[in-house]
């Protein structure tokens, strides 16, 4: 499959029997780093939600959900969650979450429409994150301050399971470089978002790519993003828009960036009506989080998510996410893997 990147001469540095159990390692050691980086209460979340409420993330807007029908609830129609972005935010207001607190989870989700890769899977589990804060908080600088110790707790698993493993050599560098999208896109005009990506994190290893899905100086977005959950239309202290951003590493193996985690602060009132407007969508103001969040019941927050098994896989120098999750995958793709010494779980 052409979509598929197998790495010459790959060699998997620990079997399966030791890849389960690094996994555990890794989700115990990075959970409680994080939860006590950010000051974080494990929350119990939920695998689907009703249609209909606003609760549900809409990612890019395209992605379609899984429905079912719940028999018990006259077939009321139920959708399998693809994150917790708006969940979450609703979940600190019932909790009560103070300032400088919050709540993460595990989250495992169904994206029916991805283009299945060494990268992408229909099984997707995250450390879902959602932290309240203050009006004054809500800064490009609080922003960046909080991806950095998000980062220092991937750099202290990486140390951690070199530990315990020395033939897995830690490879990310030691702090992440910033660039909002435009400035990305003047600096590589030629360059598709995706080929930005890779040009950048080749050349600094980690970055954070500030501003997603607001228009860029040639009209076009480097990604697309949902109007109601994270800020990317509100000016920031750089002079662009954008509250919001994506991590990524560059990972030698595949030869490609990855990204690792999705977040931003997210949108205020104000923020809200004018993204609604932006996309056309100024009918989502009757569901219940918005009317809600519009009403002044939600609290400001900032949030996002990290990929369990990306992490996972990079940090156990995988060459599929499939060596870290079960999933479903084409029998050609399961068949080249074969071939090329990849063995998918």
């Amino acid at each position: 499959m052409s979509k598929l990147i197998k790495p010459e001469g790959y060699t998997p540095a620990l079997d399966l029997q030791q890849t389960e159990l690094a996994i555990k390692k890794i989700k115990d050691f990075f959970l409680n780093s994080l939860s006590s980086e950010l000051r974080l209460r494990r929350v119990t979340a939920p695998l689907f939600v009703l249609k209909g409420l606003g609760l549900n993330d809409d990612l890019n807007g395209v992605e379609r959900a899984v429905t079912f029908p719940i028999k018990d609830m006259d077939d009321a129609p139920a959708e399998i969650v693809h994150s917790l972005a708006k969940w979450k935010r609703n979940t600190l207001a019932e909790y009560n979450v103070k300032p400088g607190f919050g709540i993460v989870t595990d989250m495992i989700a169904v994206r029916a429409d991805e283009e299945l890769d060494n990268l992408h899977s229909i099984y997707v589990d995250q450390w879902d994150w959602e932290r309240t804060m203050t009006r004054e908080d809500r800064t490009l600088r609080y922003l960046r301050r909080t991806v950095e110790r998000i980062y220092g707790c991937i750099l202290r698993t990486e140390y951690y399971l070199s530990e315990m493993y020395p033939q897995l050599t830690p490879f990310l560098p030691e702090e992440v470089h910033f660039v909002h999208s435009e400035e990305l896109r003047r600096q590589y005009p030629d360059l598709t978002p995706k080929e930005r990506e890779d040009a950048i994190c080749k050349a600094y290893g980690a970055v954070f790519i500030i501003g997603i899905g607001g228009k860029l100086g040639d009209g076009s977005e480097h990604d697309l993003r949902a109007p109601d959950y994270d800020d990317w239309s509100t000016p920031n202290a750089d002079g662009f828009n954008g509250l919001n951003g994506d991590l990524l590493v560059w990972y030698p193996l595949l030869g490609r960036a990855i990204e690792l985690s999705s977040m931003g602060i997210r949108v205020d009132k104000e923020a809200l009506e004018r993204q609604l407007a932006l996309q056309g969508k100024e009918d989502r103001r009757t569901l219940y989080f918005h009317r809600r969040l519009l009403a002044g019941e939600l609290p400001l927050s900032i949030g996002g998510g990290l990929g369990q098994s990306r992490l996972c896989m990079i940090l156990l120098h995988k060459a599929h996410i499939g060596e870290t999750q079960s999933s479903i995958w084409p029998e050609q793709m399961r068949m080249e893997c074969r071939q090329a010494g990849i063995p998918l779980i």
